[in-house]
C-alpha cells in the first residue's frame, strides 16, 4: 500500500475539491481529523468556517456576493455523544439525526445520493469517528454517480478498527480539475500523520493546499480517553 506524506499528497493536485482526513496521532492518544474546502467559482470561494459549540458551519464571507446557498452553506461537523461526524454537505445533519434514532452510519447514508450539481455530480464524502473502550475507530464513505450517470449512485463505505498510530486516511471529491470535474476513485489514501501538535499540523495542511483554490480548513484533535478536544479553523477570507 502506498503511504504518502501530507505535503506530497496535497501538492499532487491543484484541485482536490473538498477533503477529509481522519487518523490516530503518533502517540496513540488522540483522534485527528481535518476537513478542507477549495473553490473555483466566486460563490464557492465566498465562504468561511465558523465554530458553533462543538459543531462547525460554513457561512458567506460577503453576504452580498452569495448567489446560491444551495450546496454551499451547511454544517460540515457535528458531535453526537462519543461520535464526531465530518462531511462535505448537509448529509452531516442526516447522519446526526438518523444515528440518533439508532440507525448506522451506512444506513443513514443510504437515504442520500451525490450532489445535484450537473454535470459534476459532486460526490458526497463523509467520515465518522467513534471513541469507545479506550480506543477509537472510524469510517469513511463516498456516494458518487456511476461514470457521470445521474440515474445511478455508487456507494462505498470503508471502516477502520483499531487504526494504526501515526497514520491517517484521506478522501476527497475530485481527481483534479476539469469540466466536468472528475470524481474521486478508489479507496481512501493512506497518509503519514506526523508526531506534532495541532498548530503545526494545521500549518502543514494549509500551506500545502493550492494557494489559488483553497478556501477554509478545520482541524480537530480529540483525546481518546476523555473526549476533550482542540480545534483550529483557518479561512482565506478574514
Amino acid at each position: 500500500m502506498k503511504i504518502s506524506t501530507i505535503a506530497n499528497e496535497l501538492n499532487s493536485l491543484a484541485y482536490h475539491g473538498r477533503g477529509i482526513i481522519i487518523g490516530k496521532s503518533a502517540d496513540g492518544k488522540k483522534a485527528v481529523t481535518a476537513y478542507f474546502i477549495m473553490g473555483r467559482s466566486v460563490n464557492s470561494r465566498n465562504r468561511v468556517f465558523v465554530a458553533e459549540g462543538d459543531a462547525m458551519r460554513t457561512k458567506a464571507f460577503d453576504e452580498s456576493k452569495m448567489t446560491d446557498p444551495h450546496l454551499i452553506i451547511y454544517y460540515p461537523v457535528r458531535v453526537l455523544g462519543n461520535k464526531t461526524i465530518v462531511t462535505n454537505g448537509d448529509q452531516t445533519d442526516t447522519i446526526y439525526k438518523l444515528m440518533d434514532q439508532q440507525m448506522t452510519f451506512e444506513q443513514a447514508l443510504r437515504t442520500r445520493e451525490f450532489e445535484d450539481d450537473k454535470p459534476n455530480f459532486t460526490p458526497r464524502i463523509s467520515g465518522i469517528i467513534r471513541r469507545e473502550n479506550g480506543d477509537m475507530n472510524f469510517a469513511m464513505s463516498i456516494l458518487k454517480s456511476a461514470e457521470g450517470d445521474a440515474s445511478s449512485c455508487e456507494r462505498f463505505t470503508f471502516a477502520y478498527s483499531n487504526p494504526i498510530a501515526g497514520k491517517a486516511k484521506f478522501i476527497h471529491t475530485y481527481n483534479g480539475d476539469g469540466d466536468p470535474l472528475p470524481s474521486y476513485e478508489g479507496e481512501p489514501k493512506t497518509l503519514e500523520l506526523p508526531d506534532t501538535d495541532i498548530d503545526t499540523l494545521t500549518d502543514l495542511i494549509w500551506s500545502n493546499l493550492n494557494a489559488d483554490n483553497k478556501v477554509s480548513l478545520f482541524v480537530r484533535y480529540i483525546d481518546i480517553e476523555s473526549g476533550a478536544s482542540e480545534t483550529r479553523i483557518v479561512n482565506k477570507n478574514n
